[in-house]
């Protein structure tokens, strides 16, 4: 990274307070240290270029963001990351155990497991800002009926969602990008809070190279999937190491005649998985320095801050405050997302199935529509007349019109809900060599039930 930055970060150590806007807690630990160790940081915000030759150079070149291994042993690493990383969530530097163990020895460890996570996180979050996905956004998932109908028909409100979610998720990756920055033994790391937010009130920060940007990521997704395949050969390692415990216990009773090849075979094997389990450590994440992969994430900020500034215009910059009219009330925020969702499904497997459900299921459907819908249906049956008679394939045939753009969005919800999390986001990413990143597109929160206008959703119901 050159000097393009230098100027306006060494502003920031002055002028900006330890609170800021990325949110709770982000000033926490972040002190003002000696100049010279700031100006080694802030002497630079350019891309670095990934070095030529590295430890992790030598792995097989990945088409997909996730590299060549496949979905069946993401699905593994899926347990570890998640346990760790839900078990680290609170760790801070002052937190004992963690941050000694990282600042003793100067590597990642343990550590690499949640540092994996956060890097599957920014490589989605780069992939949803790619032009490819963007015009993608535009002109095709925003013109679609059920956003259309239930969210908005201003292309300039949908831009503007679109990108506070956005902006809500890049500060998610900062805090986790901050805390690991916190946890280095270099202090010029401990300052990323102030950094970030003099970053993001910038609207024209120096331009960054997509191509080095595109270059540290896939190093950073190759060093994770390494990472992703350690794992699961840890466990296979605490399986062989288990049953060889085993079998010498069992032949301690027996003589040396008795004694067959089994425990020489086990042993073979345990020596093998060990050495296995060694050479994974010296690629992947666990035998990285913090800081190395630290200066990486940083530069995968800022890029991901020019690409939404590039990619969404005035309303990248600061989407809080975008609306001048106060919004709607929304499902999301209400948290009825996923009841609504649910109930939309259980319509449609009454129209799809209407001779083949369970007795009660009407009676469930019933109790769990809205109030208003309730109040609004016994109003109907009171003053309802048949003018015309309507077969049953005229009312299915209208009930599906409406069902045909709503299941989507019920069914992106639900989805959206059991994948939660970025650790879901890997484990349902495919590994498919021949698959281009643009089209392994994750869902975004505007294709669900979130934004959804809960006056419009309830007149869909009654219609």
């Amino acid at each position: 990274m050159g000097g393009i930055w230098s100027t306006r970060l060494k502003k920031a150590e002055g002028g900006l307070s330890s609170s800021n806007t990325l949110g709770k807690g982000y000033g926490v630990g972040f002190a003002v240290h000696d100049r010279k160790i700031a100006k080694a940081y802030y002497d630079s915000m350019e891309l670095r270029p990934t070095p030529g030759k590295d430890g992790a150079s030598t792995a097989p070149q990945m088409t997909s963001i996730l590299g060549r291994a496949g979905t069946v042993g993401l699905e593994k690493a899926v347990e570890v990351l998640d346990t760790i990383g839900s078990s680290m969530s609170n760790l801070t530097s002052a937190s004992g155990f963690m941050s000694e163990r990282v600042s003793r020895g100067n590597k990642i460890c343990i550590l690499s497991f949640e540092v994996a996570n956060t890097i599957t996180k920014g490589a989605a979050l780069m992939r949803s800002v790619s032009q490819e996905n963007l015009e993608f956004l535009k002109n095709k998932i925003l013109l679609s009926d059920g956003i259309q109908k239930l969210v908005s028909m201003d292309m300039k409100e949908l831009l503007a969602i679109v990108a506070s979610d956005t902006r809500e998720e890049l500060d998610g990756f900062c805090k986790e990008v901050i805390r690991f920055g916190n946890l280095c033994k270099d202090p010029e790391w401990h300052n990323l809070a102030r950094y970030f937010q003099k970053l993001f009130s910038d609207s024209s920060p120096p331009q960054l190279q997509k191509e080095d940007a595109e270059a540290t990521m896939q190093h950073l997704t190759n060093l994770a999937q390494h990472t992703s395949d350690l794992y699961h050969e840890f466990h296979a390692l605490d399986r062989f190491e288990q049953d060889y415990r085993s079998k010498l216990r069992e032949e301690e009773t027996l003589t040396a005649a008795q004694r067959g090849e089994h425990t020489m075979i086990l042993q073979s094997e345990l020596k093998r998985q060990r050495k296995l389990v060694k050479s994974l450590k010296k690629r992947s994440l666990w035998s990285r320095n913090l800081e190395e992969v630290m200066e990486k994430l940083v530069d995968i900020v800022a890029f991901i801050h020019q690409e939404i500034l590039e990619g969404f215009g005035p309303t990248g910059i600061n989407t809080a405050n975008s609306r001048e009219d106060p919004a709607p009330p929304r499902l999301g925020p209400s948290g009825l997302a996923l009841h609504y969702a649910n109930v939309i499904q259980q319509m449609d497997s009454i129209v799809s199935r209407p001779l083949s459900l369970p007795p009660n299921m009407r009676d469930s459907l019933y109790q769990g529509l809205p109030v208003s819908v309730k109040a609004d249906l016994r109003s109907r049956l009171q003053t309802f007349r048949v003018k015309n008679e309507m077969t049953v394939a005229h009312i299915k045939a209208g009930m599906q019109k409406t069902l045909q753009w709503l299941v989507p969005m019920a069914e992106s919800t639900v989805k959206a809900h059991q994948g939660f999390g970025w650790i879901g986001e890997w484990a349902n990413m495919g590994a498919d060599l021949n698959v281009k990143p643009c089209q392994c597109r994750s869902l975004i929160r505007i294709q669900t039930l979130h934004h959804a206008d809960k006056e419009k959703l309830t007149s869909a119901y009654s219609s």
